[in-house]
């Protein structure tokens, strides 16, 4: 008997209050699916109650926490103590999401780039994979990245990737991974489907950020981690490989870099 295709959802938000009528139900999709683990991302560290609540009550689902760059401005500023000490949780998996945006909040452009080093020194201390978010601040976060790398190395994964060439081959340079989004799988996205191809195959992750970015056919619709799928099999076609080797390959990327999961999962 073969075994069944299953990937990971490795970013969405299950605890947007649009789940809050059918959570259950939406993780029962996603596993039927064959989307068999997911990383629910907090935020706003005021809210990691209620995130680390959701993985506490759902096996498949993980965790991790930070402040949002678009939040900095209106959150508390994060501590590195108050990051390594959340991580002691055993379904808290990764420090994030965290980063530099400077489309919608440019104004709050310093207090970013303190919150991002806090967040690295975070993922430094604990060993646990830096979750970036990066929007119209390529050059800013390639270098932060790097310079924060030569003072003392970290894993990472771009969270949602779809910033330029540029960037995407600094993170790879570091050994960082680069996650595909449903917008990698819209049909003007051709530019962005070149630049994943042109990273190896094994710094790749697939996921949601649902509610947002669905992919085709849902795209305009709420997403959800089931339709990780949709994204995974035009990520296979993106590096022209059979669908199974591709989700087994996600698979393996996945747990050499959310190495906590697999941790957790064997001790079961």
């Amino acid at each position: 008997m073969t075994d069944p295709i299953t990937i990971t959802d490795s970013h969405c938000h299950l605890d947007f209050e649009t789940f809050d009528e059918e959570r259950g139900d939406v993780v029962a999709r996603a596993v039927a699916a064959g989307v068999t683990r997911m990383v629910t991302i907090c935020t706003k560290l005021r809210l990691e109650p209620q995130v680390r609540a959701i993985a506490e009550a759902h096996r498949e689902v993980f965790y991790a926490a930070g402040t949002h760059p678009m939040s900095v401005a209106d959150e508390p500023m994060a501590t590195v103590e108050e990051l390594v000490t959340l991580a002691e949780h055993p379904k808290l998996v990764g420090i994030g999401e965290t980063g530099l945006d400077y489309h919608y909040t440019a104004e709050s452009a310093e207090a970013q780039r303190q919150s991002l080093r806090v967040h690295i020194e975070a993922a430094r201390r604990t060993g646990l994979p830096l979750i970036i978010h990066s929007r119209d601040a390529d050059d800013d976060m390639a270098r932060i990245l790097a310079e924060e790398h030569a003072a003392g190395p970290y894993s990472c994964v771009m969270h949602c990737f779809s910033s330029g060439a540029a960037l995407a081959r600094a993170a790879v340079d570091l050994g960082f991974y680069l996650s595909m989004s449903g917008i990698a799988a819209f049909p003007k996205s051709g530019e962005l489907r070149e630049i994943f191809a042109a990273a190896p195959v094994d710094r790749i992750l697939v996921e949601t950020d649902a509610p947002y970015l669905a992919p085709p056919p849902y795209r305009g619709k709420r997403n959800e981690p089931a339709y990780t799928v949709h994204t995974a099999k035009v990520g296979a076609e993106v590096f022209g490989m059979d669908w199974p080797d591709f989700a087994a390959r996600t698979q393996a990327n996945f747990d050499r870099l959310f190495w906590k999961v697999a941790q957790y999962e064997a001790a079961a």
